[in-house]
């Protein structure tokens, strides 16, 4: 058992960086691009400040039929586009592409839920003072907010370890691509296994991670 696994170490570290490559990626397209498309999500919303019915009407659509659409049918349906983006349809990189795309709309719904539960209180507050637009968003929403925000990261960072699983059809590689390869498609059982607790175990240090930040932001 412990000689497959020594065998197979170099593969597993250089799959993990995979991982860490992909995931890293997206999750900072999440926060870069899907937390102020979460905001104007928010701000469009029916009864919000900036109430846009047409705006509303096509982002909500992008964001549902992306988060609606099956995620390997969307790596493939995408990769005419990741090959413009990056010059290949093959590799980690590559891999991050519809990755980043999924993680930007999962994530700015769970920022728009976020921000819907910021009491509208707080806004009228900043409003009473003369708050402008870039104050009213990043010195009163997203700090009211921010203890959700987190645990919604959180959340999004751990579906995105998931859905990189996936990624060898592209050969994006990562711990998920590692145990088919290695260990169900050479009948190494004690391989997969290995690399289903090393899934476990990152699942479980972001989860811990996130939650402890989410519950010393939390001021309420």
């Amino acid at each position: 058992m412990f000689e497959n696994l020594l065998k197979y170490q170099d593969q597993m570290w250089q799959s993990i960086g995979e991982t860490f490559v992909m995931v890293g990626i997206s999750a900072g397209a999440a926060v870069l691009l899907g937390l102020p498309l979460g905001t104007v999500l928010y701000f469009c919303r029916k009864g919000q400040l900036y109430e846009n019915k047409t705006l509303s009407l096509v982002l909500n659509t992008i964001v549902n039929v992306v988060r609606s659409f099956p995620f390997l049918l969307l790596v493939v349906a995408l990769i005419p586009f990741t090959r413009i983006l990056v010059g290949t349809a093959i590799g980690t990189m590559a891999a991050a592409v519809p990755l980043s795309i999924v993680a930007i709309a999962y994530y700015s719904r769970l920022v728009e839920q976020s921000l819907l539960e910021v009491p509208k209180g707080t806004i009228e507050a900043a409003l009473s003072m003369g708050a402008s637009k870039a104050g009213l968003i990043f010195k009163f929403l997203y700090v009211e907010a921010r203890s959700g925000l987190v645990l919604g990261l959180t959340a999004s960072t751990i579906s995105f370890i998931s859905f990189s699983t996936v990624m060898g059809v592209v050969g994006g590689g990562g711990v998920g691509d590692f145990a088919i390869r290695y260990g169900y498609q050479r009948f190494e059982t004690e391989v997969m296994v290995y690399a289903i607790l090393v899934m476990i175990v990152l699942v479980q240090i972001i989860q811990f991670a996130g939650s402890t930040l989410a519950r010393l932001l939390d001021k309420r």
